[in-house]
């Protein structure tokens, strides 16, 4: 079982849970059942990109230090408060010369991207004085202050980065929907004013009727009730919904077998149900709205099910939650159709920064635009300065040729007696 794999999904903390449950002991399924089993490998299995803008340096990072024996042994011994106050992370001065080498290339490494990021950000300011050391201080995932070490500073400010970074991950993305949202009904206002009341009435016509159709769908189970996880186990495990087991449901959903349902795990429980709302081929159906729903579904499922908050459902929480009312009568599933996203007073909001932003651009642009002329006319001056200074040249050089080389009457040359 890969250290790296349940570090991301887990902010780096609770691998310690996951070293601990490699020693419980396995419930017996018979996957011959199963429609399409197959033995999961979990060394091969990807770890997901958490979306942080130094996710490949994380894993790389999580990569060399699993390597390191000592380093792992003291992480299975370790608790969950060990590793978010800090205190593992000076274990990093007792792992080997050659994982410390490792981790200090990695760090120049990361150190170069971001000096590298910052240059492109600046270039358009045409600053030829950056001070890269001061600006490397908006970086909290790692020690700016030494760039050619990994100190055990480094491990504990990328585990509390990668941690509260990953907490908003979630509010970031809903926050980006919103904005997704109401930029696509800006858009569509805008182009409605572009048109004759004719085809604007038949475009708000289609408008609806695409609306209409987008809302006429099968009815959505509650995610993570009962109803939910016996059509999973009918139609995507392809097993006799009377025979419907949590216990079994659990095991054969934990994908990569290490005694926890996370987050992507949970998520692609629900693809059957989004299946019944969104279909890429419709052109009423927006893909953007199906991963917001699918996100909706499982913060649900992990804020009814995860009693201990930290993002991972253990078989205990699983089966627990299986003997709550919501699991067998659960309300009505509000899907994103139901919804409103905004209200009137954010898009007016919204629109006036976007009209902000727009004016912003346009100086730039027209600022952009009067340093192009001015480029053009010093360019163009400078061709007409050169194209007169080669005729003077050129001049000089035909006078001296003709002083030193004077023709007499038909072309002779024409010498004058010495005195």
């Amino acid at each position: 079982m890969r250290w790296s794999t349940i570090l991301q999904q887990y902010y780096f903390l609770l691998v310690t849970c996951l070293l601990t449950a490699l020693e419980a002991v396995p419930i017996d399924i018979d996957k011959t059942k199963v429609k399409g089993a197959q033995p999961v490998d979990s060394a091969k299995i990807e770890p997901p990109d958490t979306g942080l803008y130094y996710d490949e340096y994380l894993k790389q990072v999580i990569d060399v230090l699993e390597t390191d024996n000592h380093f792992r042994e003291k992480l299975q011994k370790a608790d969950i408060e060990e590793i978010k106050s800090g205190r593992l992370s000076k274990e990093l001065d007792l792992v080997s010369h050659h994982v410390r080498t490792k981790l200090d290339e990695l760090k120049r490494q990361e150190v170069g991207r971001l000096r590298m990021l910052i240059k492109a950000k600046l270039d358009s300011f045409q600053d030829t004085g950056i001070d890269y050391h001061a600006l490397l201080k908006q970086f909290d995932h790692l020690n700016h202050m030494n760039p050619d070490k990994f100190e055990s500073t480094d491990l504990d400010m990328l585990i509390k980065a990668a941690t509260s970074d990953l907490e908003n991950y979630d509010k970031t993305r809903h926050e980006e929907f919103k904005k997704y949202e109401m930029m696509k009904e800006h858009e569509r206002r805008e182009y409605l004013k572009t048109l004759n009341e004719e085809k604007r009435k038949e475009e708000e016509s289609k408008f609806e009727e695409m609306k209409k159709k987008h809302e006429n769908h099968p009815k959505v189970n509650h995610p993570g009730s009962k109803d939910q996880l016996k059509e999973v186990w009918e139609e995507a495990d392809g097993l006799d919904p009377n025979d419907f087991d949590p216990k079994t449901f659990f095991k054969l959903h934990d994908v990569n077998n290490d005694g926890f349902l996370d987050e992507q795990e949970l998520e692609a429980l629900f693809t059957k149900e989004l299946e019944k709302v969104y279909d890429p081929k419709n052109e009423e159906d927006d893909m953007v709205e199906m991963e917001e729903e699918r996100l909706r579904m499982r913060e649900h499922v992990m804020n009814e099910v995860d009693s201990n908050k930290d993002r991972l459902v253990t078989l205990e929480e699983f089966l627990k939650a299986t003997e709550k009312k919501e699991f067998l009568e659960p309300d009505s599933w509000e899907t994103l159709d139901q919804q409103q996203f905004f209200t009137e007073e954010e898009l007016k909001e919204y629109e006036n920064m976007i009209a902000l932003q727009e004016n912003e651009l346009k100086k730039k642009a027209d600022e952009l635009q009067k340093q192009k002329e001015e480029l053009q006319r010093q360019h163009d001056q400078l061709e007409a300065q050169k194209l007169e200074y080669n005729q003077v040249i050129q001049q000089m050089e035909q006078k001296k040729l003709q002083e030193i080389s004077p023709s007499g009457p038909g072309g002779e040359s024409k010498f004058e007696p010495l005195i």
